[in-house]
């Protein structure tokens, strides 16, 4: 029965890996409706701040901010929102392969790339990836707090003004409902790239809910702006960039518990089926010792007779 006893230590282990699995499903189910809420009630404030910059970015003022203006690409920044924790599928190397995908395009172009990583898989995987990690931030909890933020956008937006960064991308996953979270890779800054490219985006039929304003001056206008121009419009694209980022943080987080929600449903329908298969086999060897036992005492029974 030593195979017997092997099996029953097997059935053992998997069953406790389903007492983990379900208890992880169980924990992303009861924490997946906040982060929904949270989601939710940020998104309005997040397009109607992309709405505003687009619209301003097509205004005929004195003052140019930066942001508002395209140049030569000849660096780029990719801000990666992932998970601090694992156990949630494919969510997480999806989004880096297509990153991986997007940034040997832009190096066969001879563009630089750097990395600002916002959770602890993108830290821990693209150290061990050939580009400049210049900053990172992880363990932001279930109710990520923007302080956290301001540390990283406050490189991004320092990068970008003295020129060392000509592009930047936002990267994150985003929650599509509860089966489904799509990697994206989204222009953060300048508006009239990340403007261009919601345009494309929502013809493609891929963010229907996203303003889809275009930057074209078809006639000389202007806002009033009080007390002027440029520390309204410095003060609208801090408030962009930061809203823009914390919402990638909420849908990244949303996606997270939905993702772990399923693969820890789907690992534990697994393991039901495997203790169901290892318990046949069990059943089968035990009967099998069992008839070898009666067999030997039969034989020796006839012998003695």
């Amino acid at each position: 029965m030593a195979g017997a006893r092997e099996i029953r230590s097997k059935i053992k282990s998997v069953a406790n890996t389903r007492k983990v699995t379900r208890a992880l499903e169980m924990v992303s189910a009861s924490k997946i409706r906040r982060a929904q809420d949270l989601m939710r009630a940020s998104r309005p404030y997040a397009l109607h701040m992309r709405e505003v910059i687009a619209h301003i970015a097509q205004a005929n003022t004195d003052y140019r901010h930066p942001a508002l203006q395209e140049r030569e690409v000849r660096r780029v920044c990719y801000m990666i929102v992932s998970t601090d924790r694992g156990l949630c599928g494919g969510l997480n190397a999806n989004l880096f392969r297509k990153i991986l995908a997007d940034i040997h395009t832009w190096q066969q172009k001879g563009v630089g790339v750097e990395v600002i990583a916002i959770g602890q898989k993108a830290a821990q995987f693209f150290r061990r990836v050939k580009v400049d990690m210049v900053a990172s931030v992880t363990h932001l909890g279930d109710r990520p707090r923007l302080e956290k933020l301001i540390g990283v956008i406050k490189v991004v937006d320092d990068a970008f003004m003295q020129g060392r960064v000509d592009r930047v991308y936002l990267c994150y996953n985003d929650f599509v409902n509860t089966m489904s979270q799509r990697p994206c890779l989204d222009i953060l800054i300048p508006v009239p790239a990340a403007a261009r490219q919601i345009g494309e985006t929502k013809a493609n039929g891929i963010h229907p809910g996203r303003d889809a304003t275009r930057i074209e001056r078809q006639s000389s206008w202007d806002y009033l702006y009080e007390p002027d121009a440029e520390t309204v419009i410095r003060h609208l694209l801090e408030r962009y960039v930061e809203s823009l980022v914390y919402q990638a943080t909420l849908e990244n987080l949303a996606s997270e518990h939905a993702a772990r929600m399923v693969a820890m449903k789907a690992a534990s329908d697994n393991a039901t089926k495997a203790i169901d298969t290892l318990t046949l086999i069990y059943n089968k060897a035990r009967q099998a010792a069992i008839t070898q036992e009666i067999s030997e005492i039969v034989g020796g029974a006839a012998a003695v007779g």
